[in-house]
């Protein structure tokens, strides 16, 4: 049989699948730390029980945040045999084989005729950027192959590290492109105007829906229904934030969606955990986050870039982080004050004719998108 074979350098599939503990795990959610994958096929197998064994006699290697382990079975049985271990280990439960299609433990010709799969047991070690760093087949010692991969995890230095160096984050940082006063102006139309819980887009049976959980985003929003407040905002990035995008990107932006002035509040430890900005059908259209900060003088609420090590971006009033939606990023929890800032989304003609035809994957009560009204 064919497999696909993925080597050193190569990015990762972003797979995902239910888990015992949770409904449903996204390994590019879970960038920043380095990632081990085991493909065990299933959990009774002599080689997966031996290599169980070498994986919890290591087991202070996975805390999440230097590393986190998966163990992916396709044996439906082992969803009621298999339980997480929290932090750091979990069990992926791949009973359609599409991760290990993806990663090349089961071949793509494999139909699981007579209630038979064949694996390929194997380890991956994903940097914390999701890019294969090392595959380690299980061979004819699998408690061998364990202890190597093991031994080089633990050799691996902080995941900020990673690169031998600090990477910095792909963003562009854009002072002065909302003056004061216009900060201001904004900051009181918020405060004038009745604001409502921020939800987040999840995607449901093929369905983008909107979603509501303080626990993963506590934030408060108000759109800017006032046409000549929307056009001198969209002016100014127009004429300040565009233009950078064309010279770093030669990417042409050529439309804006959502004139939103959003608040963080501290007494409600307003934050926004790790996500990505164009992970469903409703938002795949998204190319480049803005975030323009409103104002100053709160405490916490520093945007943040996982992948791209530690450093935190707590940037003054007026001043834009740009960024690409495929970054992970979060908002850490404000412990003093309000956070206030205005976040576009900016994108192009040929997204555009995506949002359209991705309205057929919109849930009930979605906005349909029109293009000729935005």
């Amino acid at each position: 049989m064919k497999y696909r074979v993925l080597t050193v350098g190569d990015p990762a599939p972003w797979v995902s699948f239910p888990t015992p503990s949770t409904a449903l795990a996204r390994i590019d959610l879970l960038a920043g730390r380095y990632i081990v994958l085991c493909f065990l096929g299933s959990s009774t197998s002599p080689d997966a029980l031996a290599t169980l064994g070498a994986l919890h006699r290591r087991r202070a290697l996975f805390d999440d945040v230097k590393a986190s382990f998966f163990g992916v079975t396709c044996d439906p049985a082992d969803v009621a045999r298999l339980k997480d271990s929290l932090p750091g280990i979990r069990f992926g439960l791949d009973i359609t084989r599409e991760a290990g299609v993806h990663f090349g433990a089961v071949s793509p010709e494999d139909n699981g005729a007579n209630g038979k799969v064949i694996i390929r047991p194997l380890w991956f070690v994903l940097d914390p950027t999701l890019r294969v760093i090392r595959v380690e087949p299980f061979g004819s010692d699998p408690v061998q192959a364990a202890n190597s991969v093991l031994d080089y995890l633990q050799a691996l230095p902080p995941p900020r590290l990673h690169a031998g160096f600090p990477v910095e984050a792909p963003v562009l940082v854009l002072p002065n492109v909302f003056e004061p006063q216009f900060c201001q102006k904004l900051t009181n139309y918020f405060e004038t105007h009745r604001a409502s819980p921020s939800g987040f887009m999840d995607e449901v049976e093929g369905k983008t829906i909107l979603r509501e959980d303080p626990a993963f985003k506590s934030r408060s929003d108000v759109s800017i229904a006032d046409e000549a407040l929307r056009a001198e905002a969209q002016r100014r990035v127009q004429r300040r934030v565009v233009p950078e995008i064309w010279k770093v990107h030669q990417f042409e932006v050529t439309r804006m969606e959502r004139y939103l002035i959003a608040c963080y509040r501290a007494d409600e430890r307003g934050r926004f955990i790790a996500h990505r900005d164009n992970s469903t059908k409703g938002t795949q259209h998204r190319r480049f986050a803005v975030s323009i900060m409103l104002n100053d003088g709160f405490e916490g609420g520093e945007l943040h870039f996982p992948e791209y090590g530690s450093r935190p971006f707590d940037v003054p009033a007026g001043c834009a982080v740009v960024f690409s939606c495929s970054l992970m990023h979060e908002v850490k929890p404000l412990t003093k004050g309000n956070r206030y800032a205005f976040l576009p989304f900016l994108y192009d003609e040929s997204a555009a004719a995506l949002r359209e035809s991705n309205n057929a994957f919109l849930g009930d009560g979605m906005k349909k998108y029109d293009p000729d009204r935005e």
